[in-house]
């Protein structure tokens, strides 16, 4: 292929004669066409044409960039190997093959410098093998980039997951055998253990890369699960159904992001570290704050002295009570979307580097307004505090900290905002907020890149107080449930990048209001491949 100016002119000639192509179906109609059905194959030819010159012309622009860079490559490539050769020069090293060896040179040193020089060859050779190298290079980025996913528009599109497999054993009794979160009451007709197996912890997830507006990098990001329920069927447990996670918009400039859309609750970043538990996050309902909620956020950050960062997060949540759905089908407003507000988060957190690894201490606000109904409204808010800190190069803590009301929508009091004197749907019953506080922390230890061990304790303990204001008191989730403590241990093994093994154990106790406790266990094997 020529380069400089010569370039265009056999795409021009090409071009030129493809479109006498396309336009002899046009000419070739019947002998005498009325004069409006000429006017309108021309036309129509014409456009056809159009649009032929501008995919040709940016077939040329491609081209002419791809030469120009394979250009660059080569001129760089070529001042090294000079500067290589005059080091080697001045150095004494040999340039050239040479027989010759001096007095004092045994037939050892001899072979050595033969080879070294015979390694070393001409600058031409040198040149040529560094060329082909870059060709076959070159080759292998295009292989690689034709097979990336296809996508409507021509920006790229990564494919991510984890298939799963989770093989669990347990004893007492849980509201899920699969992921337990806390112990149910057992009767004497209950199973005292089970044993099963399933998949639908796998993830599956795209990460959209789209151009650059405003100066700012867009990209978008969509996560599903299969643990959104089981399907009425035959062996239907083993039929997880698809559940929307995570479906975010983000802009980013250098130190400010946008993000629009159902991502994790910002003001309560960190869960501990669990393949057992994905569904939800390790020790939800066990004072682990989380969500995918819909959300629009703005986050800026301040670069301080010394290597040091700060972190302002602001925004606006979906304001969720924690209630489920009214209907199967039709969405009917919760108590929180009832109240015509969303709900207010923020977030501060400051960033270090210590041993290598960042050490972030942060803390957060979220407010809820909500209305039951009845003119009955409720003020829900939190604080948080949140850590990460490494206490030495390969052990590092980490743990989140919690205090609240009415703050169900974030799965705090076990997922209950409020407590009922009676019947809901009468105006005389009173309500009122559940308070409640909790958190968990995680202890990490890694020997190597490769393995990982993991323990952590979490406790959500609404108060009392709330739990004994009503004789018999009502709610939408269990008004009984007093505390839930949650413990973990576990490792995680991986022998390459794209595949692990890990073992956990799990142990929880719940209390309710009559004081009785109950507690379950379970161990978990796990073999999980990311791609």
């Amino acid at each position: 292929m020529k380069q400089g100016n010569s370039l265009p002119v056999w795409i021009w000639k090409s071009a030129g004669f493809f479109a006498l192509l396309v336009g002899l179906p046009a000419w070739s109609q019947e002998a005498s066409p009325p004069p409006a059905q000429q006017a309108d194959s021309l036309i129509t030819a014409m456009h056809e044409l159009q649009n032929q010159v501008r995919e040709l012309r940016a077939a040329v622009a491609e081209v002419r960039s791809e030469a120009a860079q394979y250009r660059a490559e080569t001129a760089e490539l070529r001042k090294q190997l000079q500067v290589t050769r005059s080091q080697l020069v001045s150095s004494g090293g040999p340039s050239q093959p040479s027989s010759y060896a001096g007095p004092s040179s045994t037939p050892a040193n001899s072979r050595a410098s033969e080879e070294s020089a015979k390694g070393i060859g001409t600058v031409e050779d040198r040149v040529d093998v560094l060329e082909e190298t870059t060709q076959l290079l070159n080759s292998k980025l295009n292989d690689q980039y034709q097979t990336k996913i296809e996508s409507a528009s021509k920006y790229r599109v990564r494919l991510s997951g984890i298939v799963l497999l989770n093989l669990f054993d347990n004893r007492g009794t849980s509201d899920s055998t699969d992921v337990p979160t806390w112990v149910t009451p057992s009767g004497p007709l209950d199973p005292k253990g089970s044993f099963g197996a399933s998949l639908r912890q796998s993830e599956l997830g795209l990460e959209i890369f789209g151009p650059r507006l405003a100066g700012a990098r867009t990209a978008g990001n969509l996560q599903f699960d299969f643990s959104g329920g089981f399907p009425n069927t035959f062996n239907g447990v083993n039929f997880g159904l698809v559940r929307l996670r995570i479906a975010s918009m983000r802009m980013d400039w250098e130190h400010t992001s946008i993000v629009a859309g159902q991502d994790n609750a910002f003001v309560s970043p960190l869960s501990p570290t669990s393949f057992a538990s994905l569904a939800v996050p390790a020790l939800g309902y066990a004072g682990n704050l989380w969500g995918w909620i819909p959300q629009v956020r703005v986050e800026h950050q301040f670069d301080l002295s010394s290597g040091q960062k700060l972190t302002l997060q602001g925004g606006i949540l979906d304001n969720l009570t924690g209630e489920q759905p009214y209907d199967t089908f039709l969405r009917a407003p919760s108590a929180g979307e009832r109240s015509s507000q969303p709900g207010y988060g923020t977030r501060v957190a400051w960033t270090r580097n210590i041993f290598g690894r960042p050490m972030t201490l942060g803390a957060g606000g979220y407010y809820s307004r909500q209305d039951w109904g009845f003119n009955r409204h409720i003020n829900g808010w939190a604080g948080m505090a949140d850590w990460d800190i490494p206490l030495v190069p390969r052990v590092s803590v980490s743990g989140e900290f919690y205090r609240g009301l009415a703050i169900g929508g974030l799965a705090g009091g076990f997922g209950r905002s409020v407590l009922f004197s009676g019947d809901p749907n009468f105006a005389s019953t009173q309500v009122r907020g559940l308070d409640s506080a909790g958190g968990w922390s995680q202890l990490k230890f890694k020997p190597s890149a490769k393995l990982e061990l993991n323990g952590a304790f979490g406790l959500d303990n609404p108060f009392t107080e709330d739990l004994r204001a009503f004789s018999s008191p009502q709610s939408y989730f269990l008004p009984t449930l007093a505390q839930n403590r949650g413990s973990l241990v576990n490792f995680i093994y991986r022998p390459r990048s794209d595949l692990l093994f890990s073992a956990e154990y799990r142990h929880l106790r719940t209390f309710f209001i009559n004081s009785s406790s109950d507690t379950a266990e379970q161990v978990n094997l796990m073999m999980g491949f990311l791609f």
